[in-house]
């Protein structure tokens, strides 16, 4: 069972996802919080696998919520997922770099809800098509002063092969597509993605993109 933690400020929209999730036989909602700063507490206490987190917020917003979620060591099981109507390329790189595992907009349907629930509960990145535009934009315009200068991953741990995936991934591409390219197995992608995460002290796909970028490998 997916133990789910609800963030959002509206009333309204915590209750839509409850239905919507209610309708599931493999995700539960464990707690709700209305602001980033009850977010922290509620999810202390109830520890879930996922939390879904809205950004605009009173009483601190949900890229705080989430670097506080991150940096607890007994969250590390606990995955961030944010939920916003904001889908622009200052939203998707600040709840990335802080620490989110996806990034999804309001206006998907309940279906896809689900299955991005589900997807980042088993570890996968998840960006909306609007997210992912957004964040190459983000990381390849030279303008923008304030993230370039965000330290990078160091990749000196990595094969030359470990880098070649990782480029994949930084792309976008899933793992059987990244196979295809570079002629090897879907598992054998995933064994290299589970090692360079482990190399690099990152916990999931959505971390490796950021790595990607920030090294100049997209």
């Amino acid at each position: 069972m997916i133990r789910i933690v609800l963030v959002d400020d509206q009333a309204l929209i915590r209750t839509a996802i409850n239905s919507i999730l209610a309708g599931t036989t493999d995700i539960v909602v464990v707690g709700e919080a209305d602001s980033g700063e009850t977010a922290l507490r509620v999810t202390l206490d109830q520890r879930p696998d996922v939390v879904l987190m809205d950004i605009r917020m009173p009483a601190g917003d949900g890229i705080q919520a989430t670097q506080a979620i991150v940096a607890r060591p007994e969250l590390a099981g606990t995955r961030v997922l944010v939920l916003t109507t904001f889908e622009d390329d200052d939203n998707v790189a600040r709840a990335l770099t802080a620490g989110a595992s996806g990034f999804i907009g309001k206006g998907i349907d309940p279906t896809q809800l689900v299955d991005s629930i589900r997807a980042v509960h088993r570890g996968d990145a998840l960006l909306s098509p609007t997210a992912t535009r957004s964040l190459i934009k983000r990381f390849l315009d030279g303008t923008r002063k304030d993230h370039r200068s965000q330290p990078s991953v160091t990749l000196d741990l990595l094969t030359s092969r470990e880098v070649e995936v990782l480029r994949h991934v930084g792309l976008g591409e899933s793992n059987d597509e990244i196979a295809a390219v570079l002629f090897i197995s879907s598992a054998t992608v995933k064994s290299h993605i589970n090692r360079s995460m482990a190399k690099l002290g990152v916990h999931d796909r959505a971390q490796l993109v950021v790595a990607a970028y920030t090294n100049g490998l997209v």
